[in-house]
């Protein structure tokens, strides 16, 4: 006789296919090209959970801008240009701004109302506007201060131990968004919102929606009803384990400013103020749309900053003639006796190339989170099926030859050269790795600055070279990514010091000099 897994497998894929025939078909003859799929399950052979960007890179080489692929009859389309992706994500971002339902992250583990996962329809929009009144363009000046003094902890903490650089990543990109959200000031790496928000994001990127977010019950919703005894079913105790992680991470930094509040001892937050705000208007929906939209934002940042950190300090490693020449320039127009600002951006042309070169080379999410179509599109012909998850493949775009020539060089001049104001937006990466339409990431404003300055301020302080053993031979540093979503390597060894006695007092100065 069969075993009961075998019986619960055989009867979930016998369910699979049923509903897999039963749903209606488009005609597939103007379907966009992509890999040849088996019969009823599709492209499955031909996705992988770990960088999945590398394949996709090929599909874009073999396929042309637009490819598509199937599971189950689920649609994935990858937009690998940027004309593809600006036409259909942001001209047509109407119909293509809509995030997939997905059972096992939204109702299962409790994020359905996180904005990365917010359904498009009114609470989407309201969560936006909040977003907004805090991160957009004209609010990112008021956390200069900030951004300066949590530059300078980092460059402290970072001349104490080195060998640390990436939790010192961390906890700057924690630190920053936590103050800023909820006015919460963290004392340590061991402080409890950061150990509880660095938690989250990891059960979110690497468990929750490692490999794209899709579970089996995903494609058989009927499988969230299972006995929790029967085989197969662990899904489900681990989804009430990660639940229970995720909504303490809303509730509990929101309770502290509201606690904070209503002592009288707190510090102006995105969240205090909106509070304060909202008191004469009473609507039924702020507060919940408030502690989701607070909660969101430390996502919307962090593993972005820490991601793209971590490629510069890469880069640095690879190619030290970058680093000499940025060096040279702020030693040049800041001179050494004071640390760069934020002033000081537009006359370090070099040490902005450096950054968007950073974030063209390093990618921190290769192919974005994806849309899901609310109505069937067509494109250049080709049908694009309703409820298509479609993915803006970022690691194509920044891997393009036609718009960055050798793409696999990290070569700040690039963005030097005059050209024309079209070529200019095609070659900015920001127009791409922050996302797309109206999906697009809400902190890229307050991460493009707060990136910006942490670089500036590295290179002006820091050098970065490989270690070498104890017969001084040259230790070449190893970088894997683990990650599923967030291209993060993991630590790698490096040698990061002051590039002087001045530049360590400049370090342990109380305040930046204006």
């Amino acid at each position: 006789m069969p075993s009961t897994p075998v019986l619960v497998a055989s009867a979930s894929l016998l369910l699979a296919v049923l509903v897999w025939l039963r749903k209606p078909k488009a005609s597939t003859a103007s379907l966009p090209p992509g890999p040849k799929p088996i019969p009823v399950l599709g492209n499955v052979r031909d996705l992988t959970a770990k960088e999945l960007w590398l394949p996709a890179l090929q599909w874009a080489k073999d396929y042309g801008d637009v490819v598509y692929l199937h599971v189950l009859g689920q649609g994935l389309v990858f937009l690998n240009s940027p004309e593809a992706a600006f036409e259909l994500l942001d001209k047509r971002g109407g119909i293509y701004s809509d995030k997939p339902q997905l059972v096992m992250t939204g109702e299962l583990c409790g994020c359905k109302n996180m904005v990365a996962f917010t359904s498009y329809g009114d609470q989407s929009k309201r969560q936006r506007r909040l977003m907004h009144k805090a991160f957009g363009m004209q609010a990112i000046p008021a956390y200069y201060p900030l951004l300066q003094t949590e530059t300078l902890a980092f460059l402290r903490r970072l001349a104490a131990d080195p060998s640390k650089y990436e939790s010192h990543t961390r906890r700057y990109a924690g630190g920053l968004t936590l103050s800023v959200v909820y006015g919460y000031e963290a004392k340590s790496n061991e402080d409890r919102f950061l150990q509880l928000a660095e938690e989250c994001v990891d059960l979110l990127a690497n468990h929750i929606a490692s490999g794209g977010g899709i579970w089996p019950v995903d494609i058989i919703p009927a499988l969230q009803y299972l006995p929790d005894w029967v085989p197969g079913a662990g899904f489900k105790r681990k989804a009430r384990k990660w639940k229970a992680k995720m909504e303490e991470f809303v509730e509990k930094p929101y309770e502290f400013v509201k606690n904070s509040m209503t002592s009288g001892d707190y510090k102006p937050s995105f969240c205090s103020t909106l509070l304060e705000d909202e008191k004469s208007k009473g609507t039924e929906s702020f507060e919940f749309d408030l502690k989701w939209t607070a909660n969101s934002m430390y996502s919307a940042s962090g593993d972005t900053t820490i991601t793209t950190v971590c490629h510069f300090i890469m880069a640095m490693l690879s190619y030290p003639e970058v680093l000499m020449k940025a060096q040279k320039e702020i030693d040049n127009v800041v001179g050494t006796d004071r640390l760069p600002t934020i002033a000081d951006r537009d006359s370090l042309p070099y040490i902005q190339a450096v950054m968007s070169e950073s974030l063209r080379w390093g990618v921190p999410v290769p192919l974005n989170l994806p849309h899901r179509l609310m109505e069937d599109d067509v494109y250049k012909g080709m049908h694009i099926p309703k409820g298509s998850l479609v993915f803006g493949n970022i690691w194509a775009i920044t891997r393009d030859e036609r718009i960055y020539p050798d793409p696999e060089e990290f070569k700040p001049e690039r963005f030097l050269e005059e050209v024309d104001a079209e070529t200019a937006r095609r070659r900015d990466p920001k127009n791409y790795v922050f996302g797309f339409g109206r999906r697009r990431c809400p902190g890229a404003n307050l991460v493009d600055s707060s990136v910006w300055l942490l670089i500036a301020s590295i290179i002006a302080t820091m050098n970065i070279t490989n270690t070498v053993d104890e017969k001084g031979r040259t230790i070449e540093p190893k970088y894997v990514f683990d990650n599923f979503i967030f291209r993060t390597p993991n630590s790698f060894k490096c040698d990061i010091r002051p590039r002087s006695e001045k530049a360590l007092e400049l370090i342990r100065q109380s305040e930046f000099a204006y």
